[in-house]
């Protein structure tokens, strides 16, 4: 068997494999459809596992400003995607830190301006340090992969994904 990577623009539609063994050890979703169908940077889940979660972006042009009580991770699963840090003068004042997941921050954070410029380039991967804010940038649409808690930025679209 071949092993052929998917992008925003060629991708397979996925569909269902028969497999020898209880369907609820696995998830499937085709991540490139569901970027393909979502707004820039809206984090649609694409697994779960009881409170963890896959999410699924379009990284298209400047996302606003998150951050997170605990640490998450992104890949680049397609094109190139900046990561902006900086690093929260005072992150319990910026977001609430009893609430998992990423959180959405109203305005450009107070704090260490350039923590860190990070480059994401397809199967790059990259940090986002608890108490840190970071915001996205792509020139051109890619397809970027969390994977994290699930928070007040999750957006579940079960019905879309599945039955599309």
């Amino acid at each position: 068997m071949k092993t052929v990577f998917g992008s925003l623009e060629a991708y397979q539609k996925g569909n269902v494999v028969v497999i020898d063994d209880d369907p609820k050890n696995y998830v499937f979703s085709n991540i490139y459809e569901t970027a393909a169908r979502s707004a820039p940077y809206e984090r649609v889940c694409s697994a779960k596992n009881f409170e963890y979660v896959i999410e699924v972006s379009r990284a298209e042009g400047q996302s606003g400003w998150y951050a997170c009580a605990h640490d998450e991770f992104v890949v680049c699963m397609d094109g190139e995607v900046e990561v902006h840090l900086v690093k929260l003068d005072a992150p319990h004042a910026a977001i609430d830190m009893t609430i998992e997941g990423a959180q959405w921050l109203d305005d450009l954070p107070q704090g260490q301006r350039m923590m860190g410029r990070i480059v994401l380039r397809r199967g790059h991967m990259a940090l986002l340090p608890a108490g840190a804010a970071y915001r996205f940038e792509s020139a051109k649409p890619g397809v970027i992969m969390f994977q994290t808690i699930q928070g007040p930025a999750t957006v579940e679209k079960w019905a879309d994904i599945c039955l599309a």
